[in-house]
């Protein structure tokens, strides 16, 4: 069985019908678990509504880098990740290739979104590009011992990769993975150890071949895995059982499926 850990289910823009029939797909599939990422607190109870029909939808709460217009202070972000509902703070992180104008707005949310986890005690979602060593040292920083998280939609280089998962983090692969132009990728997905190894669609974006240029959906993590099973010259079984055993270590919040 697989597991979606990051996607955006309210951002597919579809009515409750048509969720559940993208959801009916990804579980035919094998898909078991879908983990919803929220980019604005100020959309996150919209997010919430969307999904709530779902048992196998967990949800997360922050704000992503690239929509700082959507910032919150400490306390709004706190109190909204608090919830028992929410299991994981973020997505936060750095973007410096897209909006390196509001690099210390997204720096000061980055420093908030690690307080925030460290206070309840729950995993981090980050999203990282062009500031490697920036996301590295604000998480040597401030984040707690016990804090742990992701690495999500992972394409810098390996040496990022090795010092994330030496503070316990995890990488998650993407779509991307299965790209003509994604050959630094791949050879960093063949090195990550498969404990800490996650996928992901990041749907609706970045589907993955043979689907480019269409919305992404959650079922099309089942084509991330075989991809990236058949690169590290492994089953897609044997895969699926160690991103799927990694998530439920993760996200410790959510029950596996019996």
């Amino acid at each position: 069985m697989f597991v979606d850990s990051h996607c955006h289910l309210d951002r597919l823009k579809q009515n409750t019908e048509e969720l559940a029939q993208t959801l009916a797909f990804a579980r035919q599939r094998g898909v078991e678990h879908f983990l919803c990422v929220s980019v604005s607190v100020k959309d996150y109870p919209q997010m919430l509504s969307t999904v709530s029909h779902f048992d196998d939808v967990s949800v997360s709460c922050g704000v992503h880098p690239l929509h700082q217009e959507d910032a919150c202070d400490y306390d709004t972000l706190l109190a909204a990740a608090s919830s028992d509902k929410v299991i994981a703070i973020g997505e936060t992180g750095l973007d410096y290739y897209y909006s390196e104008d509001t690099r210390e707005v997204q720096i000061q949310s980055f420093i908030d979104h690690i307080k925030v986890a460290n206070e309840t005690n729950k995993p981090l979602i980050i999203h990282t590009r062009d500031a490697r060593e920036d996301t590295i040292a604000l998480l040597k920083q401030y984040k707690a011992e016990h804090t742990v998280g992701v690495l999500h939609c992972f394409t810098e280089d390996l040496p990022m990769a090795e010092a994330a998962m030496e503070m316990g983090f995890y990488i998650s692969i993407s779509g991307i993975v299965t790209f003509k132009s994604a050959e630094e990728l791949q050879a960093v997905t063949k090195a990550i150890p498969l404990e800490r190894l996650l996928i992901e669609t990041d749907s609706p974006w970045l589907a993955p071949v043979p689907h480019r240029g269409k919305p992404n959906q959650p079922g099309y993590v089942v084509e991330v895995a075989e991809f990236i099973a058949e690169l590290r010259g492994i089953s897609v079984d044997e895969l699926a059982k160690a991103t799927t055993a990694n998530f439920y270590r993760l996200f410790s919040g959510i029950k596996p499926n019996s």
